[in-house]
């Protein structure tokens, strides 16, 4: 048996990579704690899983804006708060998030075993480490350094959206090994009865959510579909005009929704975006938040022929014209049921366990 920490934030798309893997450790007999924000805390415990919150962040609330970010990834506090939780239960690997830069250059500066989880295209994160460097050094935090270190570098993802995929490399927990494990969720092939559009856009609120949402609602006005949406806990009903016969729900897991859809309608999240194609289902992202990876999600989503991206601005009669136009685009479809194929057939869980077990053993 192993001992893991995972380390985490209340990031949203971050919760069911980290969970999933958590708990497949766990049934595998291993030791597992989580330590993250105390807004995370019911989902973990309810998952089953030891969960400390971080003493330095008490009453945690993200600010997605730029600048907050920026504050949460060089959180200093985070890395004492995972030092002193070594103390009380040493790891034999630290399964850190990407983005807790502070945490990765304190784990690097010590004898430490810890491993990288990714939750986005690696690539996405890879390019724009040098930028993202620039910005943290005055904070007294390195990029490049901690990711060449980790061992393993998991990404809960896939190493692209065009298929067939590049041959993958024999599971490896070596410094640097990045090491793709596929989706993290549940998938069947999507077999609609009628066709479907799901609407998903952000649980966090960004400034333009709400006025985005709007206008996705107004684009499915009056449309001869099933249109289910998804508001999530950032918006609330009253702050939208939801038209006649449209199914609203504020959240409901992707593995009861996706099966039944022939479109998903997204912000370009990884998590949401991943899980659609895992389904076989097509996707049109309307981006969030320029700075994030929504827009080169959906850019990838576009070159790969699997749906299409326009800006969250977009008119409604524009966005409703382009759910017409993918809904009737036989190869879109036919390239997203192939990719789905392709990426169900990755193990993702237990892909992300065996190379997590690899590095506990290496360290011992």
């Amino acid at each position: 048996m192993a001992r893991y920490v995972f380390v985490t934030w209340d990031g949203g798309g971050n919760r069911m990579p980290t969970i999933t893997i958590a708990r497949a450790l766990v049934r595998r007999g291993h030791d597992v704690r989580v330590l993250g924000h105390d807004s995370q805390a019911s989902a973990y415990r309810a998952a089953g899983l030891p969960f400390t919150a971080f003493a330095s962040a008490p009453g945690f609330m993200l600010d997605p804006r730029p600048a907050g970010m920026l504050r949460l990834f060089t959180d200093h506090g985070l890395a004492d708060d995972t030092v002193a939780q070594l103390a009380v239960f040493p790891a034999d690997v630290v399964v850190v998030d990407c983005m807790l830069l502070a945490v990765l250059d304190v784990l690097d500066r010590m004898d430490q075993r810890f491993a990288v989880l990714e939750h986005t295209m690696h690539d996405v994160l890879a390019s724009g480490s040098r930028v993202l460097g620039a910005m943290v050094w005055p904070c007294g935090v390195r990029v490049a350094t901690p990711r060449r270190h980790a061992m393993p570098i998991v990404v809960a993802s896939v190493p692209g959206l065009d298929i067939p995929f590049p041959s993958q490399r024999e599971l490896a927990a070596t410094p640097g090994a990045v090491v793709y494990t596929g989706a993290m969720t549940r998938a069947v092939a999507a077999q609609p009865a009628a066709p479907t559009v799901v609407l998903s856009l952000s649980t966090f609120r960004f400034s333009e959510l709400v006025a985005t949402w709007q206008r996705l609602l107004d684009a499915v006005d009056g449309l001869d579909l099933r249109v289910i949406a998804t508001l999530g806990p950032a918006v609330t009903i009253g702050e939208v005009r939801v038209p006649r016969g449209i199914e609203v729900h504020e959240w409901m897991p992707h593995d009861e929704l996706f099966p039944e859809a022939s479109l998903v309608v997204g912000h370009g999240g990884h998590g949401t975006t991943l899980a659609a194609l895992a389904h076989g289902v097509p996707v049109l992202t309307l981006p969030l938040e320029p700075t994030s990876d929504q827009p080169r999600i959906g850019r990838a989503v576009a070159r790969a022929g699997v749906g299409a991206t326009m800006s969250r601005r977009t008119e409604p009669a524009t966005i409703r014209r382009a759910i017409r136009r993918t809904l009737a685009d036989g190869p879109t479809r036919v390239r997203a049921q192939r990719l789905g194929d392709a990426i169900r057939a990755m193990d993702g869980p237990g892909r992300a366990a065996d190379v997590l077990e690899l590095s506990a053993a290496a360290a011992r």
